[in-house]
């Protein structure tokens, strides 16, 4: 090998550990700047961003499990809890022990979370919006997203 090639082989490898060639930092920052896109969507709602991710849960198919939350945001039960906690104070949930096992808890909506849903109707669009990009394109990434998700989850 002469000096050259070595040469641009080291300046190959350090270019791979620049952050902008980092594809968990292109996500990690996009879900930031996303996140803030919500932030003022959801205070009208009186919602943070994990609270709203669990109300979306709930609408889609109430009266579920903490466990089945839990599984569908990708998230450990432990930390799910003082959500569901917090949006029960809030008069969005309640949360009952299940007659035939009480470890299990079962979430469902009261009548203002349920009400709540259509209050909320209007910030798809809104982040449509804010994105730049058509339906098309942004359908395209979320099931490129969702292709490298599972590809992520299938190599752990």
């Amino acid at each position: 090998m002469n000096v050259d090639t070595v040469k641009k082989e080291a300046s190959v490898r350090c270019d791979d550990l620049l952050l902008d060639s980092q594809m968990c930092f292109a996500l990690y920052s996009t879900s930031l700047l996303m996140t803030k896109v919500y932030k003022p969507l959801l205070q009208h709602l009186s919602l943070t961003y994990p609270q709203y991710l669990t109300m979306l849960v709930l609408w889609e198919k109430d009266g579920l499990t903490v466990g089945e939350i839990s599984t569908r945001l990708l998230t450990d039960p432990g930390s799910l809890t003082p959500l569901l906690k917090r949006l029960e104070v809030e008069g969005l949930l309640s949360r009952t022990r299940s007659r035939d096992d009480e470890r299990v808890v079962i979430v469902e909506l009261t009548s203002a979370g349920r009400a709540l849903q259509a209050k909320a109707q209007q910030v798809p669009q809104c982040i449509l919006e804010a994105s730049g990009q058509s339906m098309e394109e942004l359908q395209s990434l979320q099931k490129k997203l969702l292709k490298l998700r599972a590809n992520l989850q299938d190599s752990l």
